[in-house]
């Protein structure tokens, strides 16, 4: 059984990138800062497109824009953490989002064993190689493959999501998980 929807479908000449943008945001995500090392120290942004893609070799997945200053010198280092932060780190995210600043300025961080920045008390992490990038639109899909992860003891802090252009806590419901 089919049922008809009573929706504008947008499409074509009519489309919309802001109310594109705007759809979008109605998907919540976790927040992560992409950080890696190269001759010139530390680099790093904030990036909410972020997700597994295996685990058989274990592949992570981000996508960055195709214009960022910083994404190339992690393409030329050739290796990255995805540093997901905890719930009390929105000022860590909005640091690292903001362009032409010392992104690093006050900013904790331990090296992985490969040297990558793990920035401190954030929800987990993952240190990656490059292993594969694909132009997609504005923006690059850049697979990465994990090499090292933090250890489950660090897992102790919720995570800082953002939905509808605003950061979000998780609310615990009373409801268990099928």
């Amino acid at each position: 059984m089919t049922m008809a929807l009573d929706r504008k479908i947008v499409h074509g000449p009519a489309f919309d990138p802001r109310a594109f943008r705007d759809t979008l945001g109605h998907y919540a995500s976790g927040i992560t800062i992409i950080s890696g090392i190269d001759k010139d120290g530390p680099i790093g942004f904030t990036c909410q497109s972020f997700y597994s893609v295996s685990t058989e070799p274990p592949l992570v997945s981000f996508s960055v824009m195709a214009n960022s200053t910083t994404y190339p010198r992690l393409r030329e280092a050739g290796k990255f953490v995805v540093n997901v932060l905890a719930h009390d780190q929105h000022t860590v995210s909005n640091q690292f989002a903001r362009k032409g600043t010392d992104k690093w300025a006050g900013i904790e961080w331990s090296p992985t064993a490969a040297g990558n920045p793990v920035i401190a008390d954030t929800l987990m992490w993952l240190d990656c190689d490059i292993w594969a990038e694909h132009e997609a639109g504005d923006h690059y899909i850049v697979i990465g493959r994990v090499n090292e992860m933090s250890p489950a003891s660090w897992h102790k802090e919720e995570p800082l999501l953002y939905f509808k252009g605003m950061y979000r806590h998780l609310r615990e419901l009373d409801v268990p998980a099928d």
